[in-house]
């Protein structure tokens, strides 16, 4: 694991973790020129990351699937289970994608493949950073279906207009500030919504709740 490094307060701090030197050395090569994003660490494998993840407090994860040892689906669900803050982006080929789905079971904020294009990873980093949850089409139907015998049913009624109104900002993929905008609130006021939405509808996070606001009819 590397030793954490020193920049700019503002900067998204990233830990990487993939089992494969080459792969965290080119992300790191990469992700080191963005003035905004700070690499602050690096693991090899689940256990390392979490490990990490709790001593370096990271911003955003990129975390491989396949790895030996702890894979990334059981890191997301132990860093859940630690109630660790940092907003994990899966790395996966394309081949994988199937094992994307429990990773955003377990958790993730969204996935990104290995090929994928650098400037268009460093506005993955930055999107999760600031809230959205990415989501592509045939994943969210492949999730959908998999949720459908999971997800509580018909407990929208008890969220009121204004959850409701959160509820379907987070379905679009709106950050907390940009909900706050939309709806002329404040940010604090946006998390107590938010709370109160994945209290009453018993849902782990948002990943879940706007999957849950899609089926139900709630976002627009």
């Amino acid at each position: 694991m590397a030793d954490a490094v020193v920049h700019s307060k503002a900067a998204i701090r990233v830990l990487l973790v993939d089992d494969h030197q080459v792969v965290r050395r080119g992300l790191r090569t990469f992700l080191e020129v963005q003035e905004d994003i700070e690499v602050v660490g690096e693991a090899s494998d689940g256990a390392e990351g979490v490990a990490a993840a709790e001593e370096l407090k990271p911003d955003v994860v990129l975390m491989d699937v396949k790895m030996p040892g702890m894979d990334g689906v059981e890191a997301l669900r132990t860093l859940r289970e630690l109630a660790n803050p940092a907003r994990v982006l899966i790395v996966t080929s394309f081949t994988e994608q199937r094992t994307v789905v429990p990773a955003l079971r377990a958790g993730a904020a969204g996935y990104v493949y290995k090929d994928v294009d650098p400037d268009a990873l460093a506005g993955a980093i930055r999107s999760v950073h600031a809230g959205h949850v990415l989501l592509q089409p045939e994943v969210a139907g492949a999730l959908l279906s998999q949720e459908e015998n999971h997800a509580p049913q018909g407990r929208g009624g008890s969220l009121t207009e204004r959850e409701r109104e959160v509820l379907g900002l987070i379905a679009d993929g709106r950050s907390n500030r940009e909900i706050a905008r939309a709806l002329v609130l404040s940010e604090k006021t946006v998390k107590t919504h938010v709370s109160n939405i994945l209290m009453k509808l018993d849902l782990a996070d948002r990943t879940q709740a706007a999957l849950w606001a899609v089926r139900h009819g709630v976002a627009g």
